[in-house]
Order: structure tokens, then C-alpha cells, then sequence
């Protein structure tokens, strides 16, 4: 009558030698694996400091500080640019200043996001501080290098230990960053934990390239657009009849017609255009409701898993039986677009891929070959489409763009050698990019292999398989 469930038999005494009396199934039938070979200690025990981010109000206007948030760390590093500022005092900055390698860890978020683990590197002059739902760590570096803390935090066996700890409520799921030092961490050999670190070095310098072309590519294309110092008039004033606005758009509201947006398409039309409905054909996947997530199956990729450089390995699955024969995986080449939440997002895909995203995500295909993938996809992810973006989805909390929109935003056709040049760099970006996860993904899966096998193995895996 038992069979399947899963059973641990504790000492009542025991719960009070967890500093939150976790006395809750999960946590004590969940306990991660142990390797006898290797000695273990508590994360705690090998921090120096640990440390809640600000709690402030933030902007978009750049007033005050960079600052990171939960969802600007991906794959093990915190991305190099954030989105939001926090106007603090320069005393209240220098408390919460970042410094190159600390560690940041997601406390509290949705559970698929909640324990999500990154290292701070320092690669511009810029200092940055870090909001209250993260919190820093800072390792004892003769025990432990903070590179092989994020790795170790984001394998399996970490992902696993932070996860029974979490407390989950209806909107939110929360770890305690005391429990987190209660994590049993292996003490692998230092000449391993160095072998690590150099893996994330390399890979954070090939990052580095990846987005120094990237950059390239777009500042050429606004450029040949003759938009690279553009920019908008911060006027809020504009008139227009009746005739010129609601009988033409079907728009009463004041903010579609600020002067920015006509200026931008002023710009545009000086070229060839196009409406993107006569470029691309949109399709969109499915949205099965939260009862159809799951731990394993097939990824369900949402607009937080998406950035213009790539899709985040997600935390939501889908079952396979169920979804895994309806065709809905896409394709290379496919442009994924986001309408809904963070309008705009544009990553054309490297690759037919295993996924499903969510209706959230329009499929775009291109049809007019006259327009090159890469080129396409940064036209999107530019300027170009983020002002149509803003002007057709505003005006309220959560943006919505219409389909019906999205097809009638205005592309401009750049000469085919521009779109070639383009599409060099871009592709040549996104070969360093992939060098780059590589390296991460086999610095973590070493770490992973030492907790299963041992640290000799481990080594001779990450030696192996560091050719790049």
C-alpha cells in the first residue's frame, strides 16, 4: 500500500539542529547525495561574509546606481549590463557596492527561479549595487574559489538541496540565506577548484568578444539607418485631427502620438520598407496553464528564459506524452518574439531545439528572402522596433501587442552586402557565445562528476573536454 512513497524516519531531536525546525516532509525525504570519498562542510563555514541587497524603489531613467535584479543573472554569471538604476547616497552605495567575483544568490522569486546563482565580475569601470531579493556572498578563497561555489550551486545537487529548503507560498517561494549555509558543500582540491575558476575566466572573456561584436553589428546597422546619434524628442505634445488619428488608427490615446514615434518613421521610410506581416509568417505555441508544470519532460520556455543572446535553461517542464508529439518544438532559424510582458525580445534560434515556449512567444518565419535572419533579428531587438513596440503596446501595467500590430510594424531593407556584413558579425558573436557556455557547462558538470565519482575523474573530464 506504501509502494511509491517516499519514507525518512527522523528523531524529533534532530529538527532542532536545523536553525528553522524544518520538520516538513520534502526537506527530510529530499537529502542530497554524498560522496564518502570527500570531505563536506557547511557553506557557511566557508564564507567570510554574507549579505542582503537594498531594498529601494528603482528606474529606468538611469537616476542614481546600476542595480542588479533576480532576473539579470544567467548561466552561472550576472549579466554585464542591467536595466534599472537605485537613487541612493553615495554612504548607502559604498555599503552595498558589488566587488569583482562576490556571489549572488536569488532568495526569493517563483520556485522555477528562486536559488538561481551567479558570480559578479567586474568588466567595465562601472560599480553597481544589488537589490533586497538577492543576497551576496563572499567565500573564504582558501577554501573555497566563489567560481566553484555559483558552479556548485547550479548543479544538480545544489539545485537540489536549495530546492527542499524552500518555503513556497501563492505568489512567491523564498530560501532562507541561513539555510543555504547549511548546505553541505564537497571540499574539492584546490588544483580542481583553480581548473574551474580558469573555465569561467576564459569564458567570461569570450562573452566579452561575443558582445564587443555584437555591439559592432548594431552600431553599423544604426549607422547605415542613420540613427546612431539619434535621439528622440522628449516632446508630449502633438496634434492631429480626427481624421489623421482615430479614422486612420482606431487610437485615442494621446501617448501613440507623440512626436518621437513620427520621427522615428520619418527616418525609416527614407529606405525601402516593408510591414513585417510581409516579411515573416507568425504562428504561436500554447499556453497549458500552471497545473501542466513539472520538474522533468520536455522545457516550457517563457519570456524570462529569453534574452536576445539566448534562451536560459528553463525551470518549467511539460509533459512529454502529453505535448512531446504535437510539433510544437521549434525550428532553426525560427525568430522567437515576445508580445506580452517584456515587449520585443527577438532571438532568432541556432538550432532545431527540444523546447516549447509559451503563447507568449510568436514564431516568426521568414518568407521574404530578401531579408536575412540575422539582420532581421536585429532590426527587431533595435531601436527601430522597440519605439513601434512602445507606441502600439503602452499605456498600461502589464504591455500587450497585438498580433495584428506586430504585422504592420514598418522594416527597413538595408542593402543585401550590409545585411551579409551584419550577419558575419552576429554569427561570429554567437560562435563565442557558444564557446563560452561550453566551458561553464563543463566547469559545472565537473564538479558534478567529482560528487558521483571522484576528483580524479573529475579533473580528467574538465582537461578532456576544454578544447575549444
Amino acid at each position: 500500500m506504501l509502494e511509491g512513497l517516499e519514507v525518512s524516519t527522523v528523531k524529533f531531536k534532530d529538527t532542532f539542529n536545523n536553525k528553522d525546525f524544518r520538520i516538513d516532509t520534502d526537506f527530510w525525504t529530499k537529502q542530497p547525495k554524498k560522496n564518502p570519498q570527500l570531505r563536506y562542510s557547511k557553506i557557511g563555514q566557508c564564507l567570510i561574509s554574507s549579505q542582503y541587497g537594498i531594498s529601494i524603489e528603482m528606474n529606468e531613467d538611469k537616476i542614481g546606481f546600476p542595480i542588479y535584479r533576480m532576473n539579470e543573472i544567467h548561466n552561472m554569471l550576472c549579466d554585464f549590463d542591467v536595466s534599472k538604476h537605485a537613487n541612493i547616497t553615495k554612504e548607502e552605495f559604498e555599503t552595498f557596492k558589488l566587488k569583482d567575483r562576490d556571489v549572488l544568490f536569488n532568495r526569493t522569486n517563483s520556485y522555477e527561479w528562486v536559488g538561481r546563482t551567479g558570480i559578479y565580475r567586474k568588466t567595465k569601470d562601472i560599480d553597481y549595487t544589488f537589490a533586497s531579493y538577492l543576497v551576496r556572498f563572499i567565500p573564504n578563497q582558501e577554501i573555497i574559489l566563489p567560481e566553484y561555489l555559483s558552479a556548485f550551486l547550479n548543479t544538480k545537487y545544489g539545485v537540489w538541496d536549495i530546492k527542499r529548503r524552500a518555503r513556497q507560498s501563492i505568489n512567491q517561494t523564498n530560501v532562507n540565506p541561513e539555510e543555504v549555509k547549511e548546505i553541505d558543500i564537497p571540499l574539492l582540491n584546490m588544483n580542481l577548484q583553480e581548473q574551474i575558476k580558469q573555465n569561467f575566466d576564459i569564458s567570461i572573456s569570450l562573452l566579452q568578444q561575443s558582445q564587443q561584436l555584437y555591439t559592432q553589428a548594431e552600431q553599423l546597422l544604426l549607422e547605415e539607418l542613420g540613427l546612431n546619434d539619434w535621439q528622440p524628442s522628449t516632446e508630449n505634445i502633438n496634434c492631429k485631427s480626427f481624421k489623421d488619428s482615430f479614422l486612420t488608427t482606431g487610437r485615442l490615446d494621446a501617448e501613440y502620438y507623440l512626436l518621437k514615434y513620427e520621427e522615428l518613421l520619418c527616418k525609416i521610410k527614407r529606405f525601402e520598407t516593408k510591414p513585417l506581416g510581409k516579411i515573416v509568417s507568425m504562428t504561436k505555441s500554447i499556453e497549458p496553464g500552471s497545473d501542466a508544470y513539472q520538474d522533468a519532460g520536455i522545457p516550457f520556455v517563457r519570456i524570462s528564459d529569453i534574452t536576445k543572446f539566448g534562451i536560459t535553461e528553463p525551470g518549467i517542464h511539460l509533459d512529454e506524452n502529453k505535448y512531446g508529439s504535437l510539433g510544437l518544438q521549434p525550428k532553426k532559424d525560427i525568430i522567437l518574439l515576445s508580445k506580452d510582458g517584456s515587449v520585443g525580445i527577438a532571438y532568432k534560434l541556432e538550432q532545431d531545439m527540444n523546447i516549447i515556449t509559451s503563447g507568449a512567444l510568436l514564431h516568426l518565419s521568414i518568407m521574404d528572402k530578401e531579408f536575412l535572419p540575422e539582420y532581421l533579428t536585429l532590426i527587431l531587438n533595435s531601436v527601430v522596433v522597440k519605439l513601434q513596440a512602445e507606441r502600439d503596446a503602452g499605456g498600461s501595467i502589464i504591455q500587450h501587442w497585438k498580433p495584428s500590430e506586430i504585422e504592420e510594424i514598418i522594416i527597413p531593407k538595408l542593402s543585401e552586402e550590409i545585411q551579409i556584413e551584419i550577419t558575419d558579425k552576429v554569427q561570429k558573436s554567437f560562435v563565442l557565445k557558444r564557446t563560452s557556455e561550453h566551458l561553464l557547462k563543463v566547469a559545472k558538470q565537473s564538479v558534478e562528476i567529482a560528487v558521483e565519482n571522484n576528483e580524479e575523474k573529475a579533473m580528467e573530464y574538465i582537461n578532456k573536454n576544454n578544447k575549444i
